[in-house]
């Protein structure tokens, strides 16, 4: 995708992860490269790529990751579709909201004020991301030929198998709202955001890097 017209913050900061990807241990690498071998499996087949990423209350982790994952796909020009949802449905947090507009997103809400719909801009020439909180298995995400990323150790339990899917990609991350109210919130949200952000990154970069 041609960058001139993505949002100058949103760019810098992408920009940056790429710097980033030596703070992420070879163990973690490793499971990374399992998603990457996934993209590349499908790319190759020419069959179309989607994820849907999971936590429990699709709240905040996983709503990092359809974002991320999505604009890693498009920095590396891989057409990926990614989706989110929860094995419960609550809300988008707001302190997950802000801490994505921290990252030069334009963020616009609709609808409900109980469970908005955020269109997520970081591009004046690609479609807004729509992210609301939703179960996994909302009519709103593919019911096959997906993978299926679990970024919390509980959804992971929860959902030892998530129908419909063609592989399950374990990749748990800390959970930033046991932070909230606390004097280090926004530090940790935003730390949260970078490393989810960084690892999918990298793990777009690599099939670049075999699809050249």
């Amino acid at each position: 995708m041609n960058k001139d017209k993505w949002i100058p913050e949103t760019l810098q900061f992408c920009n940056g992860l790429v710097t980033d990807f030596n703070q992420i241990s070879d163990q973690r690498k490793a499971e990374l490269e399992e998603v990457s071998t996934y993209i590349r499996k499908r790319k190759n087949e020419k069959q179309s790529i989607r994820f849907t990423v999971i936590c429990t209350h699709n709240s905040r982790r996983s709503h990092f990751g359809q974002i991320w994952l999505k604009v890693a796909a498009d920095y590396y020009d891989i057409e990926i579709e990614t989706y989110s949802g929860g094995t419960e449905a609550t809300i988008f947090h707001p302190n997950a909201v802000d801490a994505i507009e921290r990252c030069g997103f334009q963020v616009s809400p609709t609808g409900d004020k109980s469970n908005p719909v955020y269109s997520i801009f970081y591009s004046e020439n690609s479609d807004p991301i729509l992210c609301y909180s939703k179960r996994f298995d909302s009519p709103d995400n593919p019911s096959e030929g997906f993978g299926a990323i679990l970024v919390c150790s509980d959804a992971a339990e929860a959902c030892p198998h998530v129908p419909g899917a063609e592989r399950r990609f374990v990749l748990p991350y800390r959970d930033p709202k046991e932070f909230d109210g606390t004097d280090i919130e926004t530090q940790k949200y935003d730390e949260r955001c970078r490393q989810i952000a960084r690892e999918l990154f990298y793990a777009v970069s690599r099939c670049e890097q075999v699809l050249l």
